[in-house]
């Protein structure tokens, strides 16, 4: 099962909110299966963004942390076809137009699940669930990523 990341996911993991939501994020990012979990483009381009406005890093740390998480997992490119979904998504679902990316760009790449804390819990679209891994009640299908019970 395909899992991608969004931005929330790996700026918690640079401590961006915290050593709490630090650890509950790199031990969830060690429990996902690498071969299978994606990031979408335009969540490092956000996640550069925030390191060096809220956490107030140097563009030149922030770009090594960017550098480090696309050499972690496999890129999830923005397509015409992404940027033109995420448009649809913003106008018929009323998404912002980043979230949207990430969402279709999870869609065009295959993924089952989008791993948020940002977006709307549950939303299904094009086959792709929105999923908060950080929820105290974990969704089944992100229950059974995590057993090893995916197909």
């Amino acid at each position: 099962m395909r899992v991608a990341l969004d931005t929330n996911v790996l700026a918690y993991a640079e401590g961006v909110n915290g050593l709490s939501m630090k650890k509950s994020a790199l031990e969830l990012l060690e429990a996902l299966p690498e071969s299978t979990t994606l990031v979408p483009v335009q969540a490092l381009g956000e996640l550069f963004n925030l390191l060096v406005k809220k956490a107030a890093r140097s563009p030149a740390k922030a770009h090594a942390s960017v550098l480090g998480w696309r050499d972690a997992f496999s890129l999830i490119e923005t397509s015409a076809a992404v940027m033109l979904a995420a448009l649809d998504l913003a106008k018929d679902h009323h998404l912002g137009i980043w979230d949207g990316v990430i969402l279709a760009a999870s869609a065009e790449a295959g993924c089952r699940l989008l791993l948020s804390e940002d977006l709307h819990e549950g939303f299904t679209w094009r086959g792709v669930t929105v999923v908060n891994p950080f929820a105290d009640q974990k969704h089944a299908l992100f229950a059974a990523l995590l057993e090893g019970r995916h197909g």
